[in-house]
């Protein structure tokens, strides 16, 4: 009998290379739980807001928000006369560029051991979850609170009347409809308002709202939004945009994400490194949700004075051509059409409040040498039509010596 074992290959009781094995399916269990729970979340939002289908695009596209212009001529045209064009012009400006993002969590074997699973890794997942959700809403807020459609309102009440009205009417300007009013509050303000009075509340992507409440189809409760402060936009401003965190040349590099089928808005991948001990879990997104038209943002505040507060820019400085000079680069992109960027220079960084006349501060071109001394400052400021001034940078000069 010994010679008999000798002889045979025992390689071929071995199991098959490629075998899907338990612990490559709760691998793969894991992923798919997470893409859905998230993919569900986001759909649940984009149901409220009525973006019934998001817009694909190539990874690295531009994103343009538009202004619509145009007047209808008068239609009372005489026998054999020719009528008169209405001529509409939709103008765009560059907002952003959409690439695919990439995050990445880890836990350590130890944490596992020490903690369990459960809390080292499923609870850990959950936070995770929610950031990338922040991730995404953050974006829509910052844009949200730099709204062109100013004012204020003696009270919450009518602050948030006006701010729809506002909307409604500039829509109206612009010859479109709107499907419904989307109104963002803080969640203090809102309470306080309501007091014991019952309302049904409702959560999608982590977000609270009410619906059909004060003359708003959806209100939402926030703390990114200032208290007494009132933001509004309709509903079909709010557009979705995506990469395919699936696309087929990812694959051929060997970069295979697991997404949810229905939505397809997240990649995500879970490996051991046994290098470091570790459970590796890596995430791709590349989704936006923006208005469309950034003139059709209302912001209100509540009180005697408007509360808008200046948008940050980011500001680089590099050395200029020329000895004695530097070159500034904003990151941000203008906000409407008629604005434009204005900038000084001086010993230290320039103060200035939202809505401040800076029209005596020279015009800036981005690329052109900018005389400066060692030290010095140079503030830039985005200004709406009327030079005042909605969003402010500095930065320390780099001069070419």
């Amino acid at each position: 009998m010994n010679k008999i074992y000798k002889g045979m290959n025992l390689q071929m009781f071995a199991a098959p290379t490629g075998l899907t094995v338990a612990d490559n399916i709760q691998v793969r269990a894991h992923e798919i739980d997470f893409v859905t729970s998230f993919g569900k979340n986001i759909q649940a939002l984009l149901d409220v807001l009525g973006i019934i289908r998001p817009i694909r695009k190539a990874n690295g596209s531009v994103l343009k928000t538009k202004k619509v212009t145009g007047t209808l001529q008068d239609g009372k045209v005489a026998e054999g006369e020719s009528i008169p064009l209405s001529e509409y012009k939709v103008e765009e400006e560059v907002f952003d560029t959409i690439r695919i993002e990439k995050f990445r969590k880890a836990v350590s074997i130890e944490a596992i051991t020490e903690k369990g699973f459960e809390a080292a890794v499923s609870d850990t997942d959950e936070q995770f979850r929610i950031d990338l959700q922040d991730n995404i809403t953050n974006r829509l807020y910052k844009q949200l609170n730099s709204g062109s459609l100013v004012g204020h309102e003696a009270t919450w009440q009518m602050a948030i009347a006006m701010a729809i009205g506002n909307v409604k009417h500039k829509f109206q300007q612009m010859k479109r409809n709107t499907t419904g009013i989307v109104v963002f509050v803080n969640t203090l303000d809102a309470y306080r308002y309501l007091g014991e009075a019952k309302v049904s509340m409702q959560t999608a992507f982590g977000l609270t709202y009410i619906k059909d409440f004060l003359g708003a189809n959806i209100v939402f409760l926030t703390d990114r939004v200032a208290e007494k402060t009132v933001v509004a936009t309709p509903m079909n401003n709010i557009i979705a945009y995506y990469v395919d965190p699936s696309d087929s040349e990812f694959v051929k590099a060997g970069l295979s994400y697991t997404t949810d089928s229905t939505t397809g808005f997240l990649g995500f991948h879970v490996e051991g490194n046994y290098d470091r001990a570790i459970s590796d879990m890596f995430a791709i997104m590349g989704l936006r949700l923006m208005c469309e038209y950034q003139d059709a943002i209302a912001h209100f505040a509540v009180g005697d004075a408007d509360t808008q507060t200046l948008r940050d820019l980011t500001l680089t400085a590099s050395q200029g051509e020329e000895t004695g000079t530097t070159k500034v680069a904003v990151v941000e992109q203008l906000q409407s059409m008629n604005n434009k960027f204005k900038y000084k220079v001086g010993a230290s960084e320039e103060t200035v409040a939202y809505g401040a006349d800076v029209k005596s501060w020279k015009n800036f071109e981005e690329g052109a040498d900018i005389k400066a001394a060692e030290t010095n400052h140079c503030t830039v400021v985005e200004c709406d039509k009327n030079y005042k001034a909605v969003s402010k940078g500095d930065v320390v000069v780099d001069l070419k010596a």
